[in-house]
């Protein structure tokens, strides 16, 4: 797994990047000239306190961990999770987040 750490990775994803959200994320994505799968995790202090945003990046993680065979190579994908996941993050379920992910994937035509 190869990870955006640098702001200016994450600002140029943002700004020339495309998005696609569900329910309970939004990712936002851009083809890379690298030939890479390049991923970053965002959960804003605004979603909960530290246990919700640490529980919210495990699942992006596992998610990601689990599905990136699936993946097409060549993408850069930034996940955030909306505040409806940090409301809801004590009762949320692997399966519920993986649904939901897999939603935007698809509409987003990540998936091969």
């Amino acid at each position: 797994m190869n990870n955006l750490k640098k702001d200016r990775e994450f600002q140029k994803i943002y700004n020339s990047g495309r998005k696609s959200f569900g329910y309970y994320s939004l990712i936002f994505f851009k083809k890379n000239d690298n030939n890479l799968k390049r991923c970053g995790f965002v959960v804003s202090k605004k979603t909960g306190n530290a246990v919700c945003r640490n529980r919210l990046k495990r699942l992006f993680r596992e998610y990601y961990r689990n599905k990136e065979h699936l993946i097409k190579d060549g993408y850069d994908i930034i996940f955030v999770a909306k505040k409806t996941a940090g409301e809801k993050f004590k009762s949320l379920k692997y399966q519920d987040m993986e649904r939901d992910l897999n939603k935007v994937l698809t509409n987003a035509k990540i998936f091969k």
